[in-house]
């Protein structure tokens, strides 16, 4: 089952002010003043249809957007400043010798109610991390969704496995049990799935396909902090999860990531990768170094103290994305080509992203235009999130990979990487426009948002009808 939100009656419309996504202020939409409950034109004719900014009309966003480049759009303060500082002053800048770093591996683990946590160098290196502590072998298969980031997938070609792409739910965009169910071998070590903008995976299914068949169920969270699957975090219901702390995510330190398991094996083993298989933790300088092959991927001093600062912020970050994105669902309810993202009953996404959904035969208009329609009434947007499926890069179709051995898949690859291996992906990219999301949203940036999506699906579905023209 999935939420349904009321549908909107009425279009409100909304204060001018400064444009940060180009052009101007003036001309913004008019407003409604809810006080007296008339419209508020600003000197202007109300029109039924207003012009597109597109075609040179007023811009609807017109209120400067936070952005997660800027500190408007990030939630640093003096608890992340005075940590940074007392490093510095500490004068050891490494993990090896600090403190910052394994005070915030234990703080997340007791945040997040797992085990363990092992902090790194990016979200990249910790699904790496969590690869190498299943110590897989060459071959070994892990299957992995189309459509994410390529950091979800390629720690799996790193350690000579390969990665089977499943197909996608199309609501959601998320890795389709039925899908991973039909692509198991033999050879399967491991499930990766990936919690895509925000929105959980369906992990009661995945989890029971994975203890069906004894493997590993490795969750990559690094785009859906603190959201919930059945009143659950997500993080806690996988063998292994892993986080990113690069700049665009719900908290950050520029670049880290973190995994985080409660099997004490595999923690064991990914402190070890994430430090060259070096067991610093014995005084024995005769014992064997680097146990086996290894990485170097521990985070700094100054990333675990920004870090540290940032985490006891991440629920109230995801909460009020959550709640501004539930507004802005209730506002474009109902509008002719739009839809909201699809909620399944049992998850609180923490929306990353909003992705917004075209029926081009609708809205009367292709998702290209739309979307540039979209940008040009300030709209932080663009559209297809990923320009295609994973598999069509030429990592995967050309195998570029080992210089030209194309190794592991001339050795062990059984998947043909061309159009058609994931055709529900393939489709649902082309209807999506990814929004740019952010904790520091006000109910003003929400409502002119929500106004320029209003004002664009009312315009092309007037045109299509023979009702508008530029």
């Amino acid at each position: 089952m999935y939420r349904q939100h009321p549908q909107r009656t009425r279009t409100d419309c909304y204060r001018p002010g400064r444009a940060r996504f180009g052009g101007s202020g003036a001309g913004c939409l008019p407003f409604r003043d809810r006080r007296r409950d008339r419209l508020v034109t600003h000197g202007r004719k109300k029109q039924v249809n207003e012009q597109l900014a597109l075609f040179g009309g007023p811009k609807a966003v017109c209120t400067p957007l936070p952005t997660f480049l800027d500190s408007a759009g990030r939630t640093f303060g003096r608890e992340e400043e005075d940590l940074v500082l007392q490093t510095l002053r500490s004068g050891c800048l490494s993990r090896n010798g600090g403190t910052m770093v394994k005070s915030f591996e234990k703080d997340f683990a007791a945040h997040l109610g797992v085990g363990r946590a092992v902090a790194c160098s990016s979200g990249t290196a910790a699904v790496h991390l969590a690869v190498a502590a299943l110590d897989p072998e060459p071959g070994d298969e892990f299957i992995v969704p189309p459509i994410t980031d390529i950091g979800s997938l390629v720690p799996a070609l790193w350690q000579n496995c390969i990665p089977v792409f499943a197909d996608v739910n199309p609501d959601t965009m998320n890795i389709d049990p039925d899908s991973v169910e039909q692509n198991i071998t033999d050879r399967t070590r491991a499930i990766i799935a990936v919690h895509l903008a925000g929105q959980p995976c369906e992990m009661a299914r995945l989890r029971a396909i994975a203890d069906q068949h004894h493997i590993a169920l490795i969750e990559d969270c690094a785009q859906a902090y603190w959201a919930k699957y059945d009143g659950k975090l997500v993080g806690t219901l996988g063998d292994i999860a892993c986080f990113s702390l690069q700049q665009s995510k719900h908290i950050t330190c520029g670049e880290g990531g973190i995994m985080v398991t409660s099997r004490p094996e595999f923690a064991d083993r990914a402190i070890l990768f994430a430090d060259k298989a070096w067991p610093r933790d014995t005084k024995n300088l005769s014992a064997a170094r680097f146990l086996f092959l290894a990485q170097n991927y521990r985070m700094s001093e100054l990333q675990g103290a920004v870090a540290l600062g940032q985490l006891p912020k991440v629920a109230g970050v995801a909460e009020r994305r959550r709640q501004s994105a539930q507004r802005l669902s209730q506002m474009i309810a109902g509008m002719p080509g739009v839809r909201p993202p699809r909620v399944p009953s049992n998850t609180d996404p923490s929306y990353w992203l909003y992705m917004l959904r075209i029926d081009e035969r609708r809205a009367g208009v292709p998702t290209q235009q739309f979307g540039e329609a979209l940008v040009a009434e300030g709209v932080p947007c663009w559209v297809r999130y990923i320009v295609k499926p994973l598999y069509f890069s030429s990592l995967f179709s050309e195998m570029h990979t080992f210089g030209s051995s194309h190794y592991p898949f001339s050795s062990y690859g059984r998947q043909e990487y061309k159009a058609g291996l994931c055709p529900r992906a393939e489709e649902v990219l082309g209807e999506v426009i990814a929004i740019h999301w952010n904790e520091n949203y006000r109910e003003t940036h929400v409502e002119q948002i929500g106004a320029a999506i209003t004002k664009v699906a009312r315009h092309y579905a007037a045109e299509a009808a023979g009702g508008s023209a530029r």
